[in-house]
């Protein structure tokens, strides 16, 4: 039996050969039966051998044809035995329209009634192979540990998840029953399974079943169900796993649904968007393209989402040389000799390092995700943000003209909107810079988005490792809202954008509603096993410097326009002449001269103010966050 499982070829030619036996031993019964049973005379041998040999080999060149022996029968589908049946009348057709040609033709009912005993007994021994090969696998799983699991979702998902567990000779899973909240399904059976109905006695059941694990099997839930689902679920003490396409790979065709744990993505209160748009990214291919801050969070992402687009050049441009060189190490693990990368270390503070690489290699796109982004850290060294964020996106976006650059699409931030803080602010600088070269052969954009889940210096990562620490979880305020996006879809934004561009837009992206980093704390306290204020308390600290409440809506319909793609819209905002973007550099630059000999950035924020006239204090945005649209539809 053995042999006949793990032997491939050997197994098709024993099929074959039993399909061979079978069709002999049932002709040679249907003829006997004929010259004994018979009321009228039966075939002449000679003639009954003859339309014997051709519905044999018209039976046998249709399952060929219709690719009956490719199958793998101990994983195969409903088609394959649809395929088999159809193979074997067409073979019983043909083999009597060859009989009639033939003058041999002796009536019907032997081919009728062989091809269709042929065919019931075949389908009877494909379907004994796979009870035998399951049966196996069932005994082989009980020698080894095996895991009670519920599914959620009596459908197509379900069902493939409940295949893919019993067929697997490996998996440590069992399948226990579906819950369901269709009303039809529930009391039935699927799959041989029982399906109950998703209430609070369902919960019962489980435990009483010695259920370990649950699956959530639903494809296509949005945030608000997911995390229903967690919760409630998350009552029976058991694992909650989900089984689909992972959010970071949303966008990839033909990648199979896997069981795996939540995410903090599959509870951000809004889904996911797949802003990608293939005739957007077709763009990029065969084009030389540099990405300053390429070892970044998004400016990695930037580089293995044009790294897909099979660009003619990348150039990744970091100061940080272990970033670049894990970004570079892993796309030459992905793509090899297929991509021509290059990796140049270097700042974008230094005109004269810009000047070497633009001139050499000429980059026809240029992504700058160049620049410094903590809130705190630049509130106490605001000449290193102006002079990193403002004056590198003026070195770049320099560079870029000179060397006759298609495109250069900055990196922007929510931050931008109103700033409290001198990052905000020096980002704000930065769309100024952008938006100010209108009659520059250079087309150029800026990107607004909010904040990225996972990125270096972001609230996941440092959640993540005061939970494995223990706790606590500290929060600058519970009342504290922000809007998130994933970082595939950051990049495919800016890379979207980035097609678009033409003259100075400012682009920024529908983000759905805000989420409280309260109950982000929460989810992720949860995700990891542990009650939140039980066994991880979570703490305020207070408000940061620079830092607000909440962040204005990049979204507000009246001062935006539409694109092609109804997630990107282009923000109305009347540039400033380059003479007037002049003037402010000038001022920043005399303000970081002097702060270069000082600790503080008092002077820096001085000259930010008087350079940036949409500049609040944070205590001026934070006394109507309860009033703010924002706060309130957190609430709603």
């Amino acid at each position: 039996m053995d042999f006949l499982f793990k032997r491939g070829k050997a197994r098709h030619f024993i099929l074959i050969f039993f399909d061979i036996l079978c069709f002999a031993m049932l002709n040679a019964a249907y003829f006997v039966s004929t010259m004994v049973f018979a009321n009228t005379p039966g075939y002449p041998s000679d003639l009954y051998l003859y339309n014997s040999i051709i519905l044999f080999v018209c039976i046998f060149v249709s399952r060929f044809a219709f690719r009956v022996y490719a199958n793998v029968w101990r994983y195969t589908s409903t088609r394959a035995y649809f395929n088999l049946v159809l193979a074997d009348m067409c073979g019983g057709v043909v083999a009597v329209i060859v009989s009639r040609a033939a003058f041999m033709y002796f009536g019907v009912w032997h081919f009728i009634t062989v091809a269709s005993l042929v065919a019931l007994l075949t389908l009877m021994s494909r379907l004994t192979y796979r009870l035998i090969y399951k049966r196996r696998n069932v005994v082989d799983a009980e020698d080894g540990p095996s895991i009670k699991v519920a599914i959620v979702g009596a459908g197509q998902l379900g069902v493939l998840l409940a295949s893919d567990i019993t067929n697997n000779r490996r998996s440590i899973y069992t399948p226990a029953f579906f819950i369901d909240k269709d009303k039809t399904k529930v009391g039935s059976r699927v799959y041989g399974l029982p399906v109950y109905f998703e209430n609070t006695s369902v919960l019962e059941q489980i435990k009483r079943e010695g259920i370990s694990e649950i699956f959530i099997a639903l494809g296509n839930i949005d945030s608000e169900e997911a995390t229903r689902l967690y919760d409630f679920y998350s009552l029976t003490g058991c694992k909650i796993k989900i089984y689909d396409t992972p959010v970071r790979d949303a966008d990839k065709n033909g990648v199979k649904p896997t069981i795996r744990e939540f995410q903090i993505e599959d509870l951000l209160f809004r889904e996911p968007v797949n802003v990608a748009d293939k005739a957007g990214l077709e763009y990029y291919n065969g084009k030389t393209i540099l990405v300053t801050g390429g070892g970044e969070s998004i400016g990695s992402e930037l580089c293995r989402q044009i790294a897909r687009c099979s660009p003619k050049k990348l150039i990744i441009f970091d100061i940080y040389e272990n970033n670049a060189y894990d970004i570079q190490q892993e796309l030459i693990r992905a793509y090899g000799e297929k991509l021509n990368l290059a990796v140049e270390i270097g700042s974008v503070r230094d005109r004269e390092r810009l000047e070497c690489i633009f001139s050499n290699y000429r980059p026809e796109i240029v992504f700058h995700a160049a620049a410094h982004k903590h809130v705190p850290l630049m509130e106490q060294s605001g000449a290193e943000a102006v002079k990193n964020n403002v004056f590198g996106t003026a070195n770049t976006a320099d560079m870029a003209e000179k060397y006759s650059a298609e495109r250069f699409i900055l990196i922007s931030t929510d931050k931008a909107v109103n700033p409290t803080n001198i990052m905000g602010a020096s980002k704000r600088l930065c769309e100024m810079v952008v938006q100010c070269r209108t009659n520059s052969k250079t087309s150029f954009a800026a990107v607004r988005f909010g904040n990225v889940l996972g990125s270096n210096g972001s609230v996941i990562p440092l959640f993540k490792r005061q939970i494995a620490m223990g706790g606590p979880v500290t929060i600058t305020d519970k009342r504290i809202i922000r809007y998130f996006m994933t970082i595939p879809e950051a990049s495919q934004l800016v890379m979207q954008a980035g097609a678009m561009a033409k003259k100075g837009e400012l682009f920024v992206l529908d983000m759905g509603k805000p989420v409280r980093i309260y109950d982000l704390a929460k989810n992720m306290i949860k995700l990891s096993g542990f009650e939140p204020d039980i066994d991880i308390k979570i703490e305020e600290i207070g408000l940061r410097p620079g830092e607000k409440l909440y962040e204005e809506l990049l979204i507000q319909t009246e001062t935006l326009d539409k694109t092609d793609n109804n997630m990107i819209f282009i923000e109305r905002d009347t540039p400033l002449s380059r003479a007037e973007v002049d003037e402010k550099l000038k001022l920043l630059s005399e303000a970081v001269a002097i702060s270069n000999r000082e600790l503080g950035s008092a002077r820096i924020k001085a000259a930010i103010k008087s350079v940036v006239p949409t500049f609040r204090e944070p205590n001026e945005i934070n006394r109507k966050a309860d009033t703010a649209k924002e706060m309130q539809e957190v609430q709603s």
